[in-house]
């Protein structure tokens, strides 16, 4: 899987808003939809919330990736977004995200996006490489960072 093709500049949030888990949710739901990359935003949030109550999706070393399926993408589709201070996720190691990892996917399909999650999965355990997104100034740096 190609993350060039995937991860675009228009949706990495270098400086995420919101405090709680919804707020991110909404927040990078909203950038996804100010890229022009769904047809409905509030379809959107619905999955991924659904999904976020089914189990969360907060992992562990700061890391997040909410995802949800709709029909609101005809397509994967992604957005990264980094939040400095960290925000409660309910994660795995009960610390807070950092970095969030947002994928929707049409309800039909499944293999894009577990072949992304497989991807992204290995380039967020390179040594260094959280603390560097953490740190990067602008999405363009971001981008880079994830892509190289």
């Amino acid at each position: 899987m190609n993350l060039k093709k995937l991860l675009m500049k228009d949706s990495i949030l270098p400086e995420l808003k919101a405090d709680t888990k919804k707020g991110v949710i909404e927040e990078m739901v909203s950038g996804m939809a100010f890229a022009g990359k769904l047809t409905g935003k509030t379809a959107a949030i619905q999955a991924v919330l659904a999904r976020e109550e089914k189990m969360s999706t907060g992992m562990q070393n700061g890391i997040a990736i909410p995802h949800g399926k709709t029909n609101a993408v005809d397509q994967l589709v992604v957005a990264v977004g980094i939040h400095p201070g960290g925000v409660d996720f309910d994660s795995m190691d009960g610390k807070p995200a950092h970095i969030f990892i947002m994928t929707l996917s049409p309800e039909n399909r499944a293999g894009p996006h577990i072949q992304f999650l497989a991807e992204i999965s290995k380039v967020l355990s390179r040594p260094g490489l959280r603390e560097r997104l953490l740190s990067a100034a602008n999405a363009d740096e971001i981008l880079n960072l994830l892509t190289t």
